[in-house]
């Protein structure tokens, strides 16, 4: 099997013919504005978000500011989470990857509830190459075809006595016995020299970061107990980069196993990346730009905006704000500044319908 990392374009068109149009729910008389007042639509849209949310969140601004001019912003980029939501001091927090359940726990407590989540993107995209989707690598002389979830439970996570809803809340039922843990080749139903041989898991950021979040919510079912066997590579060594020490570690040992980001992988053309699916049945998918737009590939993380929705609903000049960013019109400016993957038009039109 090819690299087939290597073969994604860095550049490329989405379709995004499918989006819906924004249309304003009305329109301003911008001569009887008076202390950012117009026809019942006033204030400002407190932001916080990130560095490199910059450039985007400036530009949809500046859009959105030709058709509703009454509305104000002040933007707050620095990656401080939602502190700022929690503390009442901005109305939009943005992040790269979802909520850590720490900052949900603490926005409960003020609020009484869990913070408003829509997803404002897919992930960042291979040109930016920040954390698209991580992609599972052995080396090229293992005759595995493909990974399931599941798989990836049992090799990379361990027994759990249960495991994180979607609401954060703990439930019991995402429990899973020692059973399930995969620790010999033959377990994933490799024959002959494989059959008895270890598997020799590689991994990194096994704690707190926005891949093992996703690996552990996903694959884990919640769940936050990793295989206790698993080589950890530490980022931010002097001696070498952790993504080429996992990556030279699998080339190096036919029993290995790692993930790591396909910006990374792809400069190994001796590498084998594995194609994944969600259960046995299929398909099997690899990663691309294409399988992440249309969320095909089982393990895509994306970019949140998180937010306090009250009983009462938003405030109209929030939920303009962001129909207008999840419209086409939004999603084709976040498409030119070539760094996130927009969204298709059916998780456009579910993200809409959320701010409901």
């Amino acid at each position: 099997m090819s690299n087939e990392i290597a073969e994604v374009p860095v550049s490329g068109h989405y379709d995004l013919s499918g989006l819906p149009l924004y249309t304003p729910a009305r329109v301003e008389d911008t001569d009887h504005c008076h202390n950012d007042v117009c026809q019942g639509e006033w204030g400002v849209i407190r932001i916080q978000a990130g560095e490199n949310f910059m450039g985007l969140i400036t530009a949809w601004q500046n859009a959105f500011l030709k058709i509703h001019s009454s509305i104000r912003f002040a933007n707050y980029f620095n990656p401080s989470g939602i502190g700022g939501l929690t503390t009442k001091k901005f109305d939009i927090g943005t992040l790269g990857h979802a909520v850590w359940r720490t900052d949900v726990t603490a926005f409960r407590d003020v609020f009484g509830r869990n913070p408003h989540e829509i997803r404002l993107s897919g992930p960042f995209d291979q040109k930016g190459g920040i954390q698209p989707a991580p992609v599972f690598i052995v080396n090229k002389e293992n005759p595995l075809a493909g990974l399931t979830l599941d798989q990836i439970d049992g090799i990379f996570g361990a027994e759990r006595t249960g495991g994180w809803t979607d609401a954060y809340e703990w439930s019991t039922e995402l429990a899973r016995g020692p059973e399930k843990d995969l620790r010999t080749w033959g377990q994933l139903g490799l024959g002959g020299e494989w059959a008895e041989a270890p598997i020799r898991p590689y991994g990194f950021d096994a704690t707190l970061s926005g891949w093992s979040h996703l690996i552990q919510q996903v694959a884990f079912k919640g769940g936050g107990k990793w295989n206790p066997e698993m080589v950890e590579k530490v980022r931010g060594g002097l001696k070498k980069v952790a993504d080429d020490e996992m990556v030279e570690a699998v080339l190096n040992d036919k029993y290995a196993i790692g993930f790591n980001l396909p910006k990374v992988v792809k400069k190994y053309p001796d590498l084998k990346v594995l194609p994944i699916a969600a259960t046995a049945e299929g398909p099997f998918v690899s990663a691309s730009r294409q399988t992440l737009f249309d969320r095909s590939y089982p393990l895509t993380n994306n970019a949140y905006i998180y937010l306090d929705k009250p009983p009462e609903g938003l405030s109209d000049r929030l939920k303009e704000f962001l129909r207008f960013v999840l419209s086409r019109q939004g999603q084709q400016i976040l498409a030119e500044q070539d760094r996130l993957t927009p969204l298709n038009a059916e998780e456009s039109r579910r993200q809409i319908a959320a701010l409901d």
